[in-house]
């Protein structure tokens, strides 16, 4: 006697095939699937859903339809023609040139003269210094270089003193000062700022440092004098001009010296300590004149300027035009005395005094001119080429034939 499941499989085989299988319309399916999907995308979650809170709610992507969302902003897309290019080239070549120029010819009327002091060299006057002058040297060491100015130098001149391979850039060398404390401010002054280690407090006596950092520690602090030697052999002493030489803003907004009863800066700097290399308190920088001492002191704001590149210039002195006619720097022989406090030879530098005038544009400097009559001259060279270009292989014709 069969059982019971097989008699049900028995019965299933002999089922003919076409009536097991089942077919579903797919193309219309999917596209039902589709039109669905869309539908909801576009209609965003029920309203029904997003009030109940639901969480299983389909998410709009779709973005805005608006103008700048989709798109549709009116836009301005220039076409480039002979017509419009070869005149610009043109116009930009025959405005740079002649302003380069103008601009080299400018600079080359500056006068400027340098005379490098470092002392490396065996014949040098100041090879003795160099050799034997350190940052822990108390006698100052003094030399004196004879020099000749061939051209006589007219109106305003200006002294710098310039260094090379020295890298105040260096994003430590930058940091390392307290600008709240050179404005003036008295707790900063007694509690300078972390970034100014490790030249923050003194080693020996524990006290504050004023003016603190790295920057203020290296100040240069070389004595330059010029002497003029007439052609009888008298040396007759230049004036030079130690105020002005900094930036107004420097001079009257960043840097101030601290607000007291006390007139007396010694006792305003009291319970504060020197930088290490310096030799004296910055209250003794300018005992002379009040209005050029502490942190207010030309020298040292126009040193607390950091340069961008590791050769550099400083403005050391200004030398004013004589309200005679005669020259400010009449041709002839001259002299520098040098005291030579800044020894350069453990960071492989060099020291050196510039004297220049300056015109409109400022100081000497040739790169400005020669970039605008480079530019100028490689657009109108573009634009001579492309013009014949254009004449050559344009075979457009005005005129189009219509084809019958």
């Amino acid at each position: 006697m069969m059982s019971p499941l097989r008699s049900i499989i028995s019965l299933v085989r002999e089922l003919p095939a076409s009536s097991c299988r089942f077919s579903f319309p797919k193309q219309r399916t999917a596209t039902m699937m589709a039109s669905s999907y869309n539908a909801k995308e576009e209609d965003g979650p029920h309203s029904g859903s997003s009030t109940h809170g639901g969480t299983g709610a389909a998410k709009n992507k779709k973005p805005d339809n608006t103008a700048f969302k989709q798109q549709r902003l009116p836009a301005w897309q220039p076409i480039l023609t002979a017509g419009t290019v070869l005149p610009a080239f043109f116009v930009i070549g025959l405005i740079f040139i002649p302003i380069g120029i103008g601009l080299y010819v400018t600079s080359n009327n500056i006068k400027e003269f340098e005379i490098d002091y470092t002392g490396l060299e065996l014949g040098s006057p100041c090879h003795d210094c160099s050799k034997n002058f350190t940052w822990n040297s108390t006698t100052p060491c003094v030399c004196a270089l004879n020099f000749t100015l061939e051209q006589p130098f007219e109106s305003n001149v200006y002294m710098y003193y310039g260094l090379s391979n020295f890298y105040q850039n260096h994003r430590r060398y930058v940091k390392s000062r307290d600008d709240r404390q050179l404005n003036g401010d008295p707790t900063s002054l007694m509690s300078p700022s972390k970034e100014c280690e490790p030249y923050r407090t003194s080693a020996e006596t524990k006290e504050p440092i004023a003016p603190c950092g790295a920057i203020a520690n290296s100040l240069f602090n070389d004595t330059l004098e010029l002497y003029y030697i007439e052609p009888n052999g008298t040396t007759t002493a230049i004036p030079l001009t130690k105020k002005g030489i900094a930036w107004w803003t420097d001079k009257h907004v960043k840097f101030r010296n601290p607000v007291s009863d006390k007139e007396n800066l010694t006792e305003l700097f009291k319970g504060t300590a020197k930088p290490v290399n310096w030799r004296k308190p910055v209250y003794e920088l300018d005992p002379s004149d009040p209005e050029n001492n502490g942190f207010i002191n030309e020298d040292f704001i126009v040193w607390m300027r950091t340069a961008a590149l590791p050769t550099f210039r400083k403005l050391y002195r200004i030398i004013h035009k004589k309200p005679s006619t005669t020259s400010t720097l009449p041709s002839g022989r001259y002299t520098l005395k040098v005291t030579y406090n800044y020894p350069v030879h453990s960071f492989s530098g060099r020291k050196r005094m510039i004297l220049s005038t300056i015109s409109w544009m400022g100081g000497k400097n040739p790169f400005l001119g020669i970039a605008y009559i480079t530019v100028g001259s490689i657009c109108f060279f573009l634009g001579v080429i492309l013009l014949i270009i254009h004449h050559k292989y344009d075979t457009r014709s005005n005129s189009a034939d219509i084809p019958n």
